[in-house]
């Protein structure tokens, strides 16, 4: 069995919330719980309309799939998010040029896939708090070259050009991340509201400080806006509830 707790916040600058989430601890078609964060980007309401097309169509396709196998069910749902996304702009001329990020976790068993393009972030908290995803970013392209280090990646004037995102190109390529996970793990999906705003060592900080699931979203959200809020904040918490030997699919 799986908890969470998710919550969106339009954050202190904007007026528009383009971040959309969503979450299920309970099976979703084959899949035993489906958790994604959206932030979508576009003028007018289309970044709002990308995210929340995007993530209503992940859902309903694993919804109504045969397949099994959770990387081939998150892939086909994703790359089916795109194609429409981008018939969506073309017959709009409204909303052309928009698009969205987007991160997928589903926990099978004691095994978590995660699936991300863009920016928005999954960390895994276990001990240590990392993050499992990488960034699809022009300044962590940067980084992984070696032109700059992580901490002038946080201030860099181009750090919010991402160089991946659903609607931006007819064949969306989506990494795949799988790793285990127990009862002492804790993960976090984040748009990069709360990233921008919130270091990871202060993320971590409040996650390790006794608490509920909401309770500690709440913080992740107000600690965000406290620091200017100068984005939409999606944050959904997510604790496996294992047992040894359990089958959970």
């Amino acid at each position: 069995m799986m908890k969470s707790y998710s919550a969106t916040d339009v954050g202190r600058k904007r007026k528009i919330n383009q971040d959309s989430i969503y979450a299920s601890d309970m099976p979703v078609g084959n899949l035993p719980n489906l958790y994604i964060v959206a932030d979508g980007m576009g003028g007018h309401n289309a970044g709002d309309f990308a995210s929340r097309y995007a993530v209503n169509t992940v859902v309903e396709s694993i919804a109504a799939s045969d397949e099994k196998n959770p990387v081939k069910l998150i892939e086909e749902a994703i790359q089916l998010a795109n194609e429409g996304i981008r018939k969506e702009a073309a017959e709009h001329e409204e909303m052309y040029g928009m698009g969205t990020t987007i991160v997928v976790t589903t926990v099978v068993d004691h095994y978590a896939y995660t699936a991300n393009v863009g920016d928005s972030r999954l960390y895994l908290l276990e001990g240590e708090f990392r993050q499992i995803t990488k960034d699809h970013s022009l300044v962590e392209e940067m980084v992984r070259l070696g032109e700059i280090s992580e901490e002038d990646a946080r201030i860099h004037p181009d750090k919010h050009i991402i160089t991946r995102a659903l609607g931006a190109s007819p064949d969306v390529e989506v990494d795949f991340f799988d790793y285990s996970v127990n009862e002492d793990s804790m993960m976090l999906m984040c748009s990069d509201g709360l990233t921008n705003m919130v270091e990871d060592h202060e993320i971590a900080s409040i996650l390790e400080k006794s608490g509920t699931l909401e309770e500690k979203t709440r913080t992740l959200i107000d600690t965000a806006n406290d620091n200017g809020g100068k984005d939409n904040i999606a944050v959904i918490l997510i604790k496996p509830e294992l047992d040894e030997g359990e089958e959970t699919c």
